[in-house]
């Protein structure tokens, strides 16, 4: 039991201690921060984001996330750079160097070729007076007041200052330029989040002959018919012009029977949602998925301009295709 306590105070006193230290970044978001945004924004190259050890591993994170987010952006290791890989970046590219010391070998090995190739320099350091700091147009400064380690040595709060500082860099560019979901989606076309934010109504819809209809008028019996041979838990109600008149879901059917009415004798006029949501073909399936949730409704009827039924869908036609 002693030892679990000991455990758990370990975990809590090593969260706060990476909680002030994210806090102390709050403050040092100044004019040096802005500058390395406009330096970025500015640039018509890359950004190339350099570390060793544990800040390789942060900078390959931040050079993820830029790239995800409309900024360009790749991470080159330090070491590899000065045995050829150096020929990846260019002078129109950015290098934002990550070194909590400031004074990484590796990194300060780099600096008379990055300068005499006039490449433009972000450093990201915890030693704002160290070489790198010094040699770089503008410092990002990532110091912290102590690591989480107990020792006080392997990097822990100072990783995760500079991973949320990278963050708040690759956000920042990201609102500057306009970047929008759709954008993200074409960085993200695999799996889930792709499908979610690219796959249009169209894409998921039942059209044609698996489009259940009836005109207005048809028996309830008729309309039933029609579901169960579609398949898709509704069914759409024309009017004489083909315009969308009403739906009959199988939540209409339930209620219909709560009320009393004789199923065999009624109409689907009588017990049908008058036109109800829509959708449009070229909406994307996430939006159509944001109606049905906020009118907690299970299908919709997809219309073209002129109000005609064009296909339906129901949350099974958005779960199978993994947009929720």
């Amino acid at each position: 039991m002693s030892q679990s306590h000991e455990l758990i105070k370990s975990a809590h006193r090593t969260i706060r201690l990476e909680i002030e230290a994210v806090e102390e970044l709050l403050q040092r978001i100044d004019t040096d921060f802005i500058r390395a945004c406009e330096l970025i924004l500015a640039s018509k190259g890359r950004v190339v984001v350099v570390g060793m050890g544990k800040s390789g591993h942060i900078g390959n994170k931040i050079a993820a996330t830029l790239a995800s987010t409309g900024t360009t952006a790749f991470f080159v290791h330090p070491a590899e750079a000065s045995h050829g890989d150096m020929g990846m970046i260019t002078r129109d590219d950015v290098v934002l160097a990550l070194s909590n010391s400031g004074s990484t070998a590796e990194i300060v090995t780099l600096l008379p070729l990055i300068k005499r190739l006039g490449i433009t320099l972000i450093s990201m350091t915890g030693n704002p007076d160290s070489p790198l700091a010094k040699a770089a147009e503008v410092n990002l400064d990532a110091r912290v007041s102590q690591e989480a380690c107990p020792l006080n040595l392997a990097p822990t709060s100072s990783t995760t200052a500079s991973l949320v500082l990278g963050d708040a860099l690759a956000i920042a560019l990201l609102e500057a330029r306009g970047f929008t979901a759709e954008d993200f989606a074409f960085s993200h076309p695999g799996g889930a989040l792709g499908r979610r934010l690219l796959l249009k109504v169209e894409n998921v819809m039942h059209a044609g002959k698996s489009l259940p209809q009836v005109q207005r008028g048809t028996s309830l019996r008729e309309a039933l018919l029609e579901m169960t041979q579609k398949g898709l838990g509704m069914t759409v109600v024309l009017e004489q012009d083909g315009r969308l008149a009403g739906i009959f879901t199988d939540g209409d059917l339930r209620r219909t029977l709560d009320r009393g009415i004789d199923v065999r004798h009624a109409t689907i006029d009588e017990v049908m949602t008058i036109h109800g949501k829509t959708a449009r073909a070229e909406m994307l399936a996430a939006e159509a998925l944001k109606i049905m949730e906020d009118h907690k409704i299970s299908g919709l009827v997809v219309v073209d301009d002129d109000d005609r039924p064009v296909g339906a869908l129901n949350m099974h036609d958005l779960l199978r295709a993994g947009v929720m």
